[in-house]
């Protein structure tokens, strides 16, 4: 049964509304800052950015050797790009679903070029080369060649340390190696002239390791093997990661990191509010500034009930209060004045003239539905009191 102390929607509303507000203001702050990160901003790992973790130093000294560089950041970009005078870079290859994997490794297998997977996890480097298992252990460290390689024997010591390597695949080149794994593969394609290599670590294409040991001279011989280099960077506007028709939802194009501040936040919030809203141990007194007449308080506090339509807490609290006036008056001990097995037998003996149903709806029944039923329900309160006083 609905009580008259249920909320109305506009106090819903009222109440709500601050929340609300935050809610959609952090929403479209994060559409805003991913859709200015997706076209505009360019990080690690970028041809177009000359921030530490960038890659425009190596993009440009490819370009005074002939080699064009192109960004792509779409997976049907760079499966229409794969050809046998094109090198493939996919920076990130551990941003790519499984699917995206899957097509992109069908697309770069008969092309005939080259595809460069830099620091490539368990999680993509069995699809996108096959017979390579990655090793959990990272390691950072600049390590020497270790093979024949011809591009690894002319840049010596390099900075590969990284993801460790294992493969099964016949005429492989494993190079680089750390405690017996390569940090450095490279691949011969089965149905082409094409190969694929497979790097432990990003450092010898960062603009700030560029000139450290013999990182350069390893990524322009990598990456400068085929007059074009097309720079594969997975990004928020890929449909392909989505499904066959590459529609998103708003949850899918907000950033990661978003979702989880927005979750701390509502933590927070729910944490504040336990903590504004609890007050543990026991009441304190304490004196009043200036003497307050009882019933002041009690007006005041009939006004907050009647604000909040709170009939129900108003008619309990005169209820309660008739209890135990009529308790002591009943030969009913006070801890059982709220009792209605003691209470109403007890009142009942005293007044013959009043079934314990009746006495049990008005001390102990169901609150009133409107202001008239409790003034009513206020005057047989007092009537019932005096009889038991008379009688």
């Amino acid at each position: 049964m609905t009580t008259s102390s249920a909320l109305t929607a506009r106090q819903m509303w009222t109440r709500s509304r601050g929340i609300a507000l935050a809610v959609v203001l952090l929403l479209i702050g994060a559409v805003a800052v991913a859709v200015v990160r997706s076209q505009t901003k360019h990080g690690d790992l970028d041809p177009r950015s000359a921030d530490p973790g960038g890659s425009r130093a190596v993009a440009e000294l490819l370009a005074d050797r002939g080699v064009t560089t192109r960004v792509v950041t779409t997976l049907d970009a760079a499966r229409a790009a794969t050809g046998p005078d094109t090198t493939l870079l996919v920076a990130v290859p551990d941003l790519l679903t499984h699917r995206q994997q899957s097509r992109l490794a069908a697309a770069t297998v008969s092309s005939g070029g080259r595809t460069v997977l830099v620091a490539p996890s368990r999680w993509s480097v069995g699809r996108l080369a096959p017979g390579v298992s990655a090793s959990p252990a990272t390691t950072e460290a600049t390590l020497d060649p270790g093979c024949s390689l011809p591009e690894a024997r002319r840049a010596g010591s390099a900075e590969t340390g990284g993801i460790r390597y294992t493969t099964t695949v016949r005429d492989a080149e494993s190079c680089y190696p750390s405690e017996r794994r390569a940090t450095l593969l490279r691949l011969p394609s089965t149905s082409g002239t094409g190969d694929t290599v497979v790097l432990g670590a990003p450092a010898v294409l960062l603009n700030n390791r560029l000139d450290k040991q013999g990182n350069a001279s390893l990524a322009l011989q990598l990456l400068g093997s085929r007059p074009h280099l097309v720079w594969y960077l997975p990004s928020l506007a890929d449909s392909s990661a989505t499904g066959t028709d590459g529609r998103e939802s708003l949850l899918d194009l907000l950033p990661s990191g978003w979702l989880w501040g927005t979750l701390q936040l509502f933590v927070a919030a729910l944490v504040t509010a336990f903590w504004r809203g609890r007050r543990f141990g026991p009441l304190v007194a304490e004196r009043l500034p200036v003497a307050i007449r009882a019933s002041e308080t009690t007006e005041g506090r009939a006004r907050l009930y009647r604000k909040a339509d709170a009939r129900d807490r108003a008619s309990a609290a005169l209820r309660a209060t008739t209890r135990t006036r009529l308790a002591p008056l009943a030969g009913i001990p006070a801890p059982q004045a709220h009792t209605p097995e003691a209470l109403l037998p007890a009142l009942s003996a005293r007044l013959p003239g009043h079934g314990e149903q009746a006495l049990h709806s008005l001390l102990f029944g169901e609150p009133p539905r409107d202001d008239a039923a409790l003034i009513a329900l206020t005057d047989r309160l007092d009537a019932l009191e005096r009889e038991v006083r008379r009688s």
